[in-house]
């Protein structure tokens, strides 16, 4: 059992929640949402104890153990990948320490044997026997190879390492489990094996995510931290969405009529006033004018960028074909004989594990690389705007957001260049902020501003989400969705990916691939295990 009893933080003058009294129970899964800021990896931080709310308390079930993903990748670099996902149950890891240390002392005393004793007892009761397989089991579906199981965490990949510290917080059968972001880092294979874990796990699950995907299929209840104050709604993500919209649209419809009854109430009070025969009823009419009380709509924390890529020229017959593509990387062949015939139709996703080869065949259709061999035609009226994984090249000049944009539009006129970028969620104040200084998130809305005013026919998205929030990556979604011409992307986003594409082209490790017309579902379904 978790509760949280009148709990509030603030930091100064800014509130970021007050008063919350909630009740989080077993077999339950609650994802935490709410804009960039609003309090959400703070709300976890409070649960956990990391850091003490303003006002309240946190009430745990007693004996009950907490699990915390942890996010500094290097804590555990002197431990082995195995120590480290034991020690996700901090008990049952010191049972087992301070045996072996006991064991190995030559002299052997009466007060060891009866401390052994009882630690034997206890191990046994955490199943302690069991503990190695069930944690090597947690690895493997994570996808850490049974030869890394022994090295030292430092010698691992940043993505691996992402991968045992998640393996750590599920191991044990916590009673109360808190992940902050657990699918970053995460292959598609890892993320639908979380999934399942987490649908399967009894106890009780806190979990932020800005993966909608991932939310509405593990979550049975939405925390939405929002107007300075914390709901919680039964349903996952898309079920909140809805009825926050409906609650939303029904307070701005019942504030609608009520200003309509003002009105007709003030032009009654306005013409009668004055005539004698019907003052009584102008009074009366004051009195119901001033019991009238419109509903306060505090606005939203949340932030949705408007994103709109309109085209300049419709397509002709003949778009991008590739014919015997291939290209090698320090040695490495990534793609081999790739041959592709784009349709007008197509919205194509590229999917794997080899994300250099996904970004090497972006950056060839753009003409950005040139391959090993084979040939690229593009048709004469194609117009291609694309979104790089890496953009920082773009943002390296000492100049402010309205230069750089005026860079990329035939209209050079201030308030034009401002509309866009205003559209991106950047006031007046924050278009003057120089580019060089920008986070990823801004560079990101910076980049689909360019995109916006580029007017192109085909798009290509590498990894367009990443540091996005769930606000904007909705607006990307719904974007992509209205555009009527082709769009070749890649994403960690399985919503975007299941909602836009209708092609998926898999390139596989050895550089060959799989091209098949159908949504990635039915693909996943279908070639999952090859």
């Amino acid at each position: 059992m978790l509760k949280v009893s009148n709990l509030s933080v603030k930091f100064g003058t800014r509130v970021l929640f007050e008063n919350a009294n909630i009740e989080f129970s077993s077999d339950n899964c609650y994802g935490i949402i709410g804009a960039n800021g609003a309090g959400k990896s703070t709300f976890l931080k409070v649960l956990s104890g990391e850091i003490e709310s303003t006002k309240g308390e946190v009430i745990v079930g007693k004996g009950e153990r907490i699990s915390v993903l942890k996010q500094n990748h290097n804590e555990f670099d002197s431990f082995s990948v195995m120590e480290t996902v034991l020690q996700g149950d901090e008990e049952l890891y010191s049972i087992m320490k301070e045996k072996e240390e006991i064991y190995m002392k030559a002299d052997f005393s009466i007060e060891d044997g009866i401390r052994v004793g009882e630690l034997e007892a206890r191990f046994e009761e955490k199943n302690g026997w069991q503990a190695e397989s069930d944690a090597s089991i947690i690895l493997a579906g994570l996808g850490i190879k049974n030869e890394l199981f022994d090295k030292k965490m430092r010698d691992l990949k940043d993505k691996d390492k992402v991968k045992v510290l998640l393996a750590r917080a599920l191991f044990g059968n916590p009673d109360i489990l808190l992940l902050d972001e657990p699918t970053n880092g995460l292959d598609m294979i890892s993320k639908m094996w979380l999934e399942e874990f987490l649908i399967n796990f009894k106890n009780t699950v806190l979990v932020i995510s800005h993966d909608r995907h991932f939310l509405n299929k593990i979550c049975t209840h939405m925390v939405d931290i929002d107007y300075s104050k914390i709901t919680l709604f039964v349903g996952n993500y898309d079920f909140w969405y809805k009825s926050s919209k409906l609650i939303e649209q029904q307070m701005l419809d019942k504030n609608k009529r009520k200003e309509e009854k003002i009105k007709e109430l003030q032009d009654f009070i306005a013409r009668f006033s004055a005539n004698a025969s019907k003052s009584k009823q102008a009074t009366s009419r004051k009195k119901s004018l001033e019991k009238i009380v419109l509903d306060e709509i505090k606005p939203s924390s949340r932030k949705y960028p408007y994103i709109n890529f309109e085209i300049e020229k419709f397509l002709n017959k003949d778009i991008i074909s590739l014919e015997k593509i291939n290209y090698s990387i320090d040695g490495k062949l990534v793609l081999k004989d790739l041959s592709l015939t784009i349709r007008k139709d197509d919205k194509i996703a590229l999917v794997g594990e080899e994300e250099i080869a996904k970004t090497a065949l972006f950056k060839i259709i753009s003409g950005e690389i040139k391959p090993d061999s084979g040939t690229i035609k593009i048709g004469s009226n194609v117009k291609i705007s694309y979104f790089p994984k890496n953009h920082d090249d773009y943002f390296k000049k000492d100049i402010n957001m309205i230069d750089w944009l005026s860079n990329y539009s035939e209209n050079k006129e201030d308030s034009f260049i401002r509309g866009f970028l205003g559209r991106m969620l950047f006031s007046k104040d924050e278009t003057l902020k120089k580019v060089n200084v920008l986070s990823g998130g801004e560079k990101v809305r910076c980049m689909f501003s360019k995109m916006m005013l580029e007017k192109g026919n085909v798009l290509l998205l590498d990894e367009p989400t990443n540091h996005l929030d769930i606000e904007s990556i909705t607006s990307l979604n719904n974007a992509m969705n209205k555009f009527n011409s082709v769009i070749i992307f890649s994403s960690c986003d399985l919503e975007l990916i299941e909602s836009i594409s209708n092609r998926i082209i898999e390139i596989k490790d050895d550089g060959t691939y799989r091209d098949k017309t159908m949504k990635y579902s039915e693909y996943l379904e279908k070639f999952k295990n090859s």
